[in-house]
C-alpha cells in the first residue's frame, strides 16, 4: 500500500514540475508585448553588483547600526550579575 501512495505522490510532483517548466518557456520571453521597451542588458559586473554585494552590504550596515544602537547592554540584571561572593567564606 506505501508502495502505491509513492508512486502516486512522485507521478503528481513529476507531472507538476513538466507542467512548470514547459509553461515557463523561456521561447515565451522572445514574444514582446504591446508597449515593451526593454532596456539595455546588463554585464557580469554589474549582475553581481546589484544581486550579491549590495544585498550583503545592505545588511551590513543594518546589522552594523543595530549592534552600535543597541541600549541592552548598559541595563543591569537585578537578578544574578550584582550579587558578590566572597571566595573565602568560613562556616
Amino acid at each position: 500500500m506505501d508502495k502505491k501512495n509513492a508512486l502516486r505522490a512522485g507521478a503528481l510532483a513529476s507531472g507538476t514540475t513538466l507542467m512548470m517548466l514547459l509553461m515557463s518557456s523561456p521561447a515565451l520571453a522572445l514574444t514582446r508585448d504591446d508597449g515593451d521597451d526593454p532596456g539595455q542588458g546588463l554585464s557580469v559586473v554589474e549582475t553581481l553588483a546589484l544581486y550579491v554585494i549590495a544585498p550583503i552590504v545592505i545588511f551590513a550596515v543594518i546589522a552594523g547600526l543595530v549592534m552600535v544602537l543597541d541600549k541592552s547592554h548598559k541595563k543591569k540584571d537585578p537578578t544574578s550579575s550584582n550579587i558578590t561572593t566572597k571566595a573565602d567564606a568560613t562556616a
